[in-house]
């Protein structure tokens, strides 16, 4: 009882405005008292209508009053503060301004706990007490606190809207269904609300079905990066591996050619400096020799002369002319030569196309709206469109190629292509220049018996007559053969018949990231022959195989 009367005193102490004890009290001419501040602040909102009015009584001032402290009151405030009510436990049960106020308390008003559907009003917990107790206030709706609780009153009849017009897509109140909504899809609004909310469950599904299937997007797309940035590490130490070996091997050649090259000049020289040797020790004799004979040519006494000739006129033998082999400015050319043959090779290997280290053909193709549609008609093809070329170094020595190494003859003579390892040996083949990856187009125009187009990867075996190295006969390469009447698909040596209009020329489209490889027949229209949906590990190559009769040919269009 005490705290009752202390809470009803501190009341009566509280500006209207702010809901707190009153600070520096003024009070109005009408007799209301407030915050000095909170008053202030409340005229100047006024300023521009020029008439001040009282914020509870609602009267009007004009002039706008001149403010003076109350000093009995805040005497007041200052005694009721220094007893501690201010910080009373439950201000904190008060309405604030966000908050949905009981419509039942007098004076400071309570936080509602609940708003009545029924009643359209908000209770704090003592008002509420009878929708608990009574029985006929028990069978209300009760939600969460709602500022929002005349919005359910109809507007026209002031009555509440229980009812929903499906026509309109509004609610409406019983008195709007026999009215101006006569004759429309009507029902009650909570039968409208039973629909809905099995239409609201659905809804949930399907956004936590694509919540999940979005975080496996996710979950796989991390896995995506995970699995680049490791094959990336990979790429870069197996190639610096690799490099360094390349590197180690050519300074080991490097060094041994050097040792090679010192050698022999060591062993050269030598030979020259022993025959140089032997040259002026056989000059100091002969010039030994010239003097004796010389000095013998001035004897006085015959005698002597012919006693002395004999031993002095014999010459030891001369060193063999032939053993010195003078070749002037051309000691190790040969080995510069050989350096530089080497050199000539290994800047051909390094700009050969096949060798040709590029990034082009690792693009990441990320889609979270799945796989694109297939086009449809051949302009939509044609978007995709690549220009190919056949690849000198993979043809077959059977086949002649032309019209700038886009077009393939079976030839009854060998053709004369140097030797190279990526060369098919056993059968008229031969592979595009261009690799292929993402989405492609293109087309091949066929004359003779037989002609297969394929698509394959790089590393199809190229020598021999196995089924390792024919299109189409293993798990490498697919084609499509076409014979004058009829087609057959073919896969690891799996044949399957293909029906379709008979046509010189073959469309091929492929979508490497979403595995799907298509054959079509192509003539005013396009007909699709064979489709294939699987897995591409590796980028692809275009490929032409003619081997039915000498004269036959397959040509890659020119589309663009």
């Amino acid at each position: 009882m005490e705290q009752q009367r202390n809470r009803l005193d501190q009341e009566k102490f509280c500006c209207s405005i702010c809901l707190d004890l009153l600070k520096d009290p003024v009070t109005i001419p009408c007799g209301h008292s407030y915050c000095m501040k909170c008053i202030q602040n409340f005229w100047d909102g006024e300023d521009e209508k020029r008439i001040h009015s009282c914020p509870q009584c609602r009267q009007t001032f004009t002039p706008r009053p001149v403010l003076m402290k109350n000093t009995m009151l805040a005497d007041l405030v200052e005694e009721l503060k220094k007893t501690g009510l201010q910080a009373a436990p439950d201000d904190h049960c008060y309405a604030g301004p966000e908050d949905v106020a009981c419509d039942f308390c007098t004076g400071r008003k309570l936080k509602a706990l609940k708003s009545c559907l029924v009643c359209l009003a908000s209770y704090c917990e003592k008002h509420l007490q009878p929708h608990h107790d009574v029985a006929p206030l028990k069978k209300h709706k009760l939600v969460e606190p709602s500022k929002k609780l005349q919005e359910n009153i109809c507007s026209r009849h002031d009555e509440v809207m229980k009812m929903f017009c499906r026509t309109d897509q509004q609610c409406i109140c019983y008195l709007c269904s026999v009215d101006e909504h006569k004759g429309h899809d009507t029902v009650s609004a909570a039968a409208e609300r039973t629909e809905r909310q099995r239409e609201l469950e659905v809804s949930r599904l399907n956004i936590q079905q694509r919540i999940q299937d979005r975080e496996k997007d996710v979950k796989e797309l991390q896995q995506e990066v995970e699995a680049i940035n490791g094959s990336a590490d990979k790429a870069v130490e197996d190639s610096e591996k690799i490099f360094t070996e390349l590197i180690r091997l050519m300074e080991k050649r490097r060094s041994d050619v050097k040792q090679q090259v010192r050698s022999q000049q060591e062993t050269e020289v030598s030979r020259v400096k022993d025959l140089q040797e032997k040259l002026e020790q056989e000059i100091t004799e002969l010039k030994r020799k010239d003097a004796e004979l010389e000095e013998l040519s001035h004897t006085e006494d015959h005698n002597e002369f012919l006693h002395n000739y004999p031993s002095l006129s014999r010459l030891s033998q001369s060193t063999d002319s032939s053993s010195i082999n003078i070749r002037p400015l051309r000691y190790f050319e040969d080995v510069t030569a050989a350096v530089s043959e080497l050199r000539d090779i290994l800047q051909d290997v390094l700009r050969d196309q096949r060798t040709n280290i590029s990034l082009t053909d690792t693009e990441v193709h990320v889609s979270l709206s799945g796989p694109e549609p297939e086009p449809k008609t051949r302009a939509e093809f044609l978007k995709y469109s690549r220009e190919l070329t056949l690849d000198p170094n993979t043809a077959n020595t059977k086949l002649l190629l032309s019209e700038g190494n886009r077009k393939a003859t079976l030839m009854t003579d060998q053709q004369s292509y140097s030797s190279h390892p990526d060369r098919f040996t056993g059968y008229s083949q031969v592979l595009s220049t261009e690799s292929l990856t993402g989405r492609c187009y293109w087309e091949v125009e066929w004359r003779g018996g037989r002609v297969c187009v394929a698509v394959t990867y790089n590393n199809i075996r190229k020598a021999g007559s196995s089924n390792e190295c024919k299109f189409g006969h293993n798990d490498k390469s697919w084609v499509l053969r076409c014979k004058k009447n009829s087609y057959t698909f073919c896969y690891n040596n799996v044949q399957t018949p293909v029906s379709g209009p008979q046509s010189s020329r073959v469309g091929v489209y492929l979508d490497h990231s979403a595995g799907i490889l298509s054959f079509y027949s192509v003539s005013e229209t396009m007909t699709l022959l064979h489709r294939v949906q699987t897995t591409f590990t590796q980028p692809l190559y275009a490929g032409l195989w003619i081997y039915y009769s000498y004269g036959d040919t397959a040509e890659l269009c020119k589309l663009k």
